[in-house]
């Protein structure tokens, strides 16, 4: 296992639509373990693989909420939102935004098809933190990021800041 370099907006990759994985291989569930030691080490509640720059269809969430409690980690290869519930709004962060934090209004609770690791079918309807993660992290499968849900000066300050760190990062 390795921890993985989170992309930051406004990296372009982040835009690229994932791909479907073929079939749960050693490498693949080797890629799900570095995304889940990825997402601990930033830390984070959930990662999705375009997030370190692989274009698939995977993504990893533990909403444990302390170092005490029992680990809560789902494994989620080719997941399909098959049905959503009601409205909610959620103050989000994003790896890909560090420092960044957001109102988003998603669906209140979701049900997810996937494969897990050891390549089954499974289903999970999920609400709370976990309704809202499932949701976050299919996003960034499609593309689509958090600041794409915000408003347009929201979404206009949020890229200004991003860019400015870009730039300050990349200084020697």
């Amino acid at each position: 296992m390795s921890i993985r370099t989170i992309l930051r907006y406004p990296d372009k990759r982040l835009r690229v639509k994932a791909e479907p994985v073929t079939t749960v291989t050693d490498e693949v569930r080797a890629l799900c373990e570095d995304m889940a030691e990825t997402m601990y080490a930033a830390p984070g509640v959930g990662l999705a693989a375009p997030q370190i720059g692989v274009s698939l269809k995977v993504f990893v969430i533990d909403v444990a909420s302390g170092t005490d409690d029992p680990s809560e980690l789902h494994y989620f290869i080719n997941p399909e939102i098959i049905h959503r519930e009601g409205e909610t709004v959620w103050e989000e962060g994003c790896l890909s935004f560090p420092g960044i934090h957001e109102e988003i209004e998603r669906a209140e609770r979701v049900t997810v098809r996937a494969t897990g690791l050891d390549g089954k079918v499974f289903e999970l309807k999920a609400e709370g933190l976990l309704a809202i993660a499932v949701q976050h992290e299919y996003d960034h499968l499609d593309g689509t990021l958090m600041v794409d849900r915000v408003s347009l000066l929201k979404r206009r300050m949020i890229d200004r800041d991003m860019k400015k760190r870009a730039l300050q990062d990349a200084r020697p």
